[in-house]
């Protein structure tokens, strides 16, 4: 019995993720920037192997024996005022068992409810939260497996849905040529409660499954390091229009047809990907740059000059903490601000 109950849970988590290739998918909020490093670095990097303990959100592998006692806080304010965060602790289990725990949330605020005849109803709220459950262990002493467990939970007014992710990923760490890498298949899993239900049942929607590969190189002779990330290599056609077009009823449109044309092999390929550098001359700071090619082409406005689709920030330590800020621009004047703590709780003992 046993058996054809893991089966059945794998032709799930198999079968959402095949949907997803749809364009539309439930909590998306596991694919914001859980730190202002990471926002810097245009919202991605599963290959940075500094023992930055919030990298191992997006990368489960990235948890290393100095991220052992290391706490991390962040906040960020984002669109529209809307509030997300997230905290993180490590701790290690012997010597070859990383393990970290970690909450991500976002808070939309509070809304005045109407009725359909504008009639006050009472004030609501709508959050997201996820809990992240990570172990990691090294295979070689380059080379580091690890996998996340994160129910997911999410409550709009009165409309809540419950779910489950995993993540499972690899690192690579050559520190004699200074050059890392990382693959990791991110959100695999399935709603197990539904926001409604239908005649059918419960409307289950798929999780915004992600396969993510980078790779980082830092300068032998100068302080800086790159790092190019590859995402959604599951599926080629990144265009907005007809990923949504896949799941709609609306008839496709001359228009719409035009624009997808102009979507050619090399643009199409750059949406693939993120480039971003870093300013590194010693352990204790940092100042890095990023630019997201899809986040530019989805979010520009066409007469309008703007740095939409790059991404700033930096991190200095002080006194026994690691502080950041990470910013971005989603269109004209629509910035998005990070910031970023992260300690060893090992430096406060005396």
């Amino acid at each position: 019995m046993s058996k054809k109950i893991k089966f059945t849970f794998l032709l799930l988590i198999i079968y959402h993720i095949v949907f997803a290739q749809a364009g539309n998918s439930v909590y998306s909020f596991l694919d914001l920037p859980v730190s202002s490093r990471l926002a810097a670095l245009g919202g991605s990097n599963v290959s940075l192997r500094d023992n930055d303990l919030n990298f191992a959100f997006r990368n489960p592998a990235m948890l290393t024996d100095e991220t052992h006692n290391t706490l991390g806080l962040n906040m960020a304010n984002y669109l529209s005022d809307i509030q997300f965060g997230s905290v993180m602790y490590g701790h290690n289990f012997g010597k070859n068992n990383y393990f970290a725990i970690g909450m991500q949330y976002v808070d939309y605020g509070s809304f005045d409810g109407r009725d359909e005849l504008n009639e006050y109803t009472g004030l609501f709220t709508a959050k997201d939260m996820a809990l992240n459950i990570i172990y990691a262990r090294p295979l070689t002493d380059k080379v580091t497996v690890g996998a996340t467990l994160k129910p997911v939970y999410s409550v709009y007014e009165a409309y809540s849905s419950f779910g489950l992710a995993m993540d499972a990923g690899i690192n690579f760490n050559d520190s004699s040529s200074l050059f890392s890498a990382g693959l990791v298949f991110r959100n695999m899993g399935t709603q197990f409660n539904g926001y409604y239900s239908n005649e059918d049942g419960q409307h289950f929607e798929p999780l915004p499954f992600d396969i993510e590969l980078g790779v980082t190189k830092k300068l032998t002779h100068a302080p800086f390091r790159f790092s190019l990330t590859l995402h959604n290599l599951q599926q080629w056609n990144l265009d907005y229009l007809s990923l949504n077009q896949a799941s709609s009823t609306l008839p496709t449109t001359s228009d719409t047809d035009t624009d997808n044309e102009k979507i050619g092999f090399t643009d199409m390929a750059f949406r693939h990907s993120i480039i971003g550098v870093e300013f590194v001359p010693g352990k204790n700071f940092y100042l890095a740059a990023s630019y997201n090619h899809r986040r530019h082409q989805e979010l520009k406005m066409p007469g309008f000059k703007s740095t939409t689709g790059f991404s700033f920030g930096g991190g200095i330590k002080l006194y026994k903490f690691q502080v950041g800020f990470g910013m971005s621009q989603f269109q004209v004047g629509n910035y998005s601000y990070q910031f970023s703590i992260t300690t060893s709780l090992n430096e406060f003992r005396l």
